[in-house]
């Protein structure tokens, strides 16, 4: 008697692989901005060298560098400008090494525009708040580097159940930024242009900053930023409203 093979039915099935799951992070590109304020610091800083008086000023400090009167006289200008201005050789490297460190990260989470926007506003910011608290003229990119110290700071606590040792990251961002700003009380410095600054980057970080979901697809996991482009701005004029205020309210009472 012929036996019959079982039908295909029959045999056990084999569960078809699992295909692995991808976690895609958003693209990023090199730091362009961030290397763009670099160059254009250095370039700057050149031209002052180039054109310094045996007083030890030089032409383009007189320009654009802080100073209260000439800012109430209508130089508004003055309250962006000196974020490319420096006093030495050894501020500017200091300066410029912090914006690397800080920056080039910082600028691949957050993408071009909005790490520009970021730069801009907490330099203007803390140009701003030197000019409301402060007589003495300064100079110096520290102002916009502590925003980004703070939007550093941001970007780890909202965004931190995704970033492995955010906690440790964060205690040390913010100690980073406590040991600057006590160092700031050195005669010399201008640390109520380093507050300003610190305000200005948090509140346009904690608002417009990045902040990541995980989501499903048909490849895999991918981060997505859920701000979008238009709350961005919306974020960036607000914060540039509120300290041009600020900033008018002092040269009306002048």
């Amino acid at each position: 008697m012929n036996s019959i093979p079982p039908s295909q039915s029959e045999y056990p099935q084999t569960p078809p692989p699992i295909p692995p799951r991808v976690m895609r992070r958003p693209a990023t590109n090199p730091p362009y901005v961030t290397y763009f304020m670099i160059a254009s610091s250095v370039l700057v800083y050149i031209g002052q060298m180039l054109t310094q008086t045996p007083g030890g000023s030089d032409l383009l400090i007189n320009l654009g560098a802080k100073v209260n009167s000439a800012i109430i006289a209508g130089q508004y200008w003055r309250l962006i400008t000196p974020m490319w201005l420096h006093g030495s050789l050894l501020h500017i490297a200091f300066n410029m090494y912090a914006l690397f460190i800080f920056g080039a990260n910082l600028e691949r989470a957050y993408g071009h525009g909005r790490f520009l926007l970021l730069y801009l506003l907490s330099g203007f910011a803390g140009n701003v708040i030197s000019f409301m608290m402060s007589p003495t003229p300064s100079i110096g990119s520290s102002t916009a580097i502590f925003g980004l110290i703070a939007a550093q700071g941001v970007f780890l606590y909202q965004n931190r159940r995704l970033i492995r040792n955010a906690q440790g990251m964060l205690i040390n961002t913010l100690t980073i930024a406590g040991i600057n700003l006590v160092l700031g009380l050195s005669p010399g410095i201008d640390n109520w242009g380093h507050l300003g600054g610190l305000i200005g980057g948090l509140a346009f970080a904690w608002s417009a900053g990045p902040l990541w979901d995980v989501q499903t697809d048909g490849v895999g996991l991918r981060l997505v930023n859920q701000r979008s482009r238009q709350r961005v701005m919306l974020v960036a004029i607000g914060v540039a409203v509120v300290f041009a205020a600020v900033a008018f309210l002092k040269i009306s009472t002048s």
